[in-house]
């Protein structure tokens, strides 16, 4: 779900220079300590056990409302060997679910129906990617859960791929956690769990900012232990959703025409 290695100045000074990192480790990764040199811990234990699960509602403050016509369009621009790429991301809540299933560490089997949340990446007018990710909420706790996606790779209007594809219960790949209800400074937990094909983490690095106009906004570090030098900064705001990653910005949010 993130554009890699992107320019990072720019995000950081909407900060203003009052942010606070803090270095709060949860449960470790399974096997974290070979040959990773960071030795910052990501939580990928989660209770799900514990959870109902909900294909709509949006009692999660930061993330895209799970609501069918829901949509965010951003906008920006950036730099491939030189030259200016003009981006395009247009994020739609679909009315379509997603049947999946998969076995928890503790032996139980949960089912659901995740809602297919479809992504679409432009560069220069010329469309690059299309994901469907799927997502599911905790009733009990309003966190919002990332089960997979699948991913289209296109290249002068033909398929071409399918990086990054993953799906929980396949190959051994369990949910991640895309965002919590309740935010936490300095929180650290895995958002995708697919040994090997897609290994994102989020630290939380910023809470209560005005951004864009929009208050109480929150900032979300994204990392990938597949890959240690990609960074991703994500800000999400109350009642709308992502409004910056990286170098897009949000233009357009709310129902689709």
């Amino acid at each position: 779900m993130t554009r890699r290695e992107r320019n990072m100045e720019a995000r950081w000074r909407i900060l203003g220079g009052t942010l606070v990192v803090m270095a709060l480790a949860l449960m470790a990764w399974p096997g974290l300590a070979d040959g990773v040199a960071d030795a910052a811990q990501f939580t990928s234990d989660f209770r799900f056990e514990d959870c109902t699960w909900s294909s709509r509602g949006r009692n999660n403050p930061y993330f895209i409302p799970l609501r069918p016509g829901y949509q965010l369009v951003l906008e920006g621009e950036d730099e491939d060997e030189g030259e200016t790429v003009e981006i395009k991301v247009q994020i739609t809540v679909t009315g379509q679910k997603e049947r999946i299933s998969f076995v928890t560490p503790g032996g139980r089997t949960i089912t659901l129906r995740a809602r297919v949340i479809e992504e679409r990446e432009w560069e220069d007018g010329e469309l690059i990617e299309v994901s469907r990710n799927w997502f599911a909420r905790c009733r009990e706790t309003g966190d919002i859960y990332y089960f997979g996606e699948d991913v289209d790779d296109y290249e002068d209007g033909e398929i071409v791929g399918h990086g990054g594809a993953w799906r929980a219960g396949v190959d051994g790949a369990q949910p991640g956690i895309i965002m919590p209800a309740t935010f936490l400074l300095g929180s650290r937990y895995f958002q995708e769990v697919a040994p090997g094909v897609a290994e994102d983490r989020a630290k939380h690095v910023g809470m209560g900012l005005e951004v864009m106009g929009f208050a109480g906004c929150v900032a979300v570090l994204e990392t990938s232990r597949l890959d240690a030098g990609a960074e991703s900064m994500k800000y999400y705001c109350p009642g709308v959703g992502l409004v910056i990653d990286d170098v897009v910005e949000l233009v357009e949010y709310g129902l689709a025409d």
